[in-house]
């Protein structure tokens, strides 16, 4: 193996970007990953979202920038069942000197689990920040329960290690069971990448936000992102900021999209807010050019990844105490970390777009922060040496 690259083979349930961070994160795995010479294979299902299905290749090997990917047909929805995924694993695992999981609670990881064991490869585990209070009990909790004490935990207990992407989500993970404190684990971060983005170009796209300053959200609009929170906010942030405009990008469930646009209706923001729906290539990097102010508002959020985006753009950033990532924000002094409160966020805002000083330092440590830790080359080594280090201890 000293002289051999190591072949891993990274299991996720979907690599939809409707998804969010969980699919960004995978892809930008595979290029850091490439970097420390590692050969990455994904096998995912071709799910994208409630009934829809990605128009991919199916069974067969697809070259994707840095990994090489296997989509199989998802049979059922919930946990995004496919029979052929699990028989591929079954059949291909014994090829790949390292398997790495993405989620828990889902089919694809414990058929992973039980096919690296099966052949004797070590397998590392990415729980999604599903292990968290908020998850487990806002997220189907009686099944979760029933699950974790008869799936996840024996899959963890089993795993050569637990990866997490912040000292955050570790801590919370290990308030849920006892055994998994005591687990195997590592923190690294996720790797974030982020073009150089045109904010005229994104202007242009969106006219209603010329001449105003953007207050910009941008991640799925799912009810632990705590929206309404930031709706509330900017209401108060109108009135005393008059030119101030608040983009939403991000997609959802339709019936929680008409419930928040109803809230806006109700606080009378709804000509200064901004729908503007999934964002990805150079819209997705113009947008955070052009926000004068990221805000992530969050209930639960294991990383964070469009907030290190936004710190990896230069952009004053505003996290609650929810997101893993508002630890290094806070002690790099590369944004503002406030608590689940309107009021405290409304206040957060106003303090950015009125002072630019403020807003400048901000905006030099978040680049800062987001190049010493987030880079590309710092995770693609650390996770390499990860694997390094597992299939060591197995030869041992």
């Amino acid at each position: 193996m000293d002289d051999q690259r190591i072949r891993a083979l990274h299991v996720i349930p979907s690599l939809s970007l409707k998804h969010g961070g969980p699919s960004y994160a995978v892809r930008a795995m595979a290029r850091s990953l490439a970097i420390a010479d590692v050969d990455v294979t994904i096998a995912t299902t071709d799910d994208d979202g409630d009934n829809a299905r990605l128009k991919v290749l199916i069974g067969e090997p697809v070259r994707e920038d840095a990994a090489t990917l296997y989509y199989f047909p998802r049979n059922i929805l919930p946990y995004k069942i496919s029979l052929g995924l699990a028989r591929w694993l079954n059949a291909n695992l014994e090829r790949f000197d390292i398997v790495h999981i993405h989620a828990l609670f889902s089919f694809s990881s414990r058929a992973a689990a039980s096919a690296a064991r099966r052949h004797s490869v070590p397998y590392i585990v990415r729980p999604l920040g599903v292990l968290n209070k908020w998850g487990i009990e806002n997220r189907r909790a009686f099944l979760k329960q029933i699950s974790l004490r008869l799936v996840e935990i024996p899959m963890l207990r089993n795993a050569a290690a637990i990866h997490y992407t912040s000292e955050a989500e570790k801590l919370e993970a290990s308030r849920i069971s006892d055994e998994v404190a005591v687990a195997k684990s590592v923190v690294i971060p996720l790797p974030v990448e982020i073009e150089t983005g045109n904010a005229d170009d994104f202007r242009q796209r969106f006219p209603q936000t010329s001449g105003r300053r953007i207050i910009l959200f941008l991640s799925r609009i799912d009810e632990k992102k705590g929206i309404e929170l930031l709706l509330d906010a900017f209401a108060n942030v109108r009135r005393q900021v008059s030119d101030a405009v608040l983009v939403v990008a991000g997609n959802g469930a339709l019936s929680y999209g008409q419930k928040l646009c109803q809230h806006a209706k109700e606080l009378g923001i709804t000509d200064a807010v901004i729908w503007t729906g999934h964002l990805d290539g150079a819209l997705r990097s113009g947008a955070f050019a052009a926000a004068d102010v990221f805000v992530l508002p969050s209930y639960s959020e294991n990383f964070g990844v469009a907030a290190a985006e936004a710190l990896s753009a230069g952009r004053p950033t505003i996290v609650t105490e929810s997101v893993a990532v508002s630890e290094d924000i806070r002690g790099c002094d590369a944004g503002i970390v406030v608590k689940n409160d309107s009021a405290e966020l409304a206040t957060a805002i106003c303090r950015i777009l009125s002072q630019p000083n403020l807003a400048s330092r901000l905006a030099a440590n978040a680049r800062r922060l987001a190049a010493e830790r987030y880079n590309i080359n710092v995770v693609g080594r650390q996770l390499g040496d990860l694997y390094a280090a597992v299939l060591k201890s197995r030869r041992e």
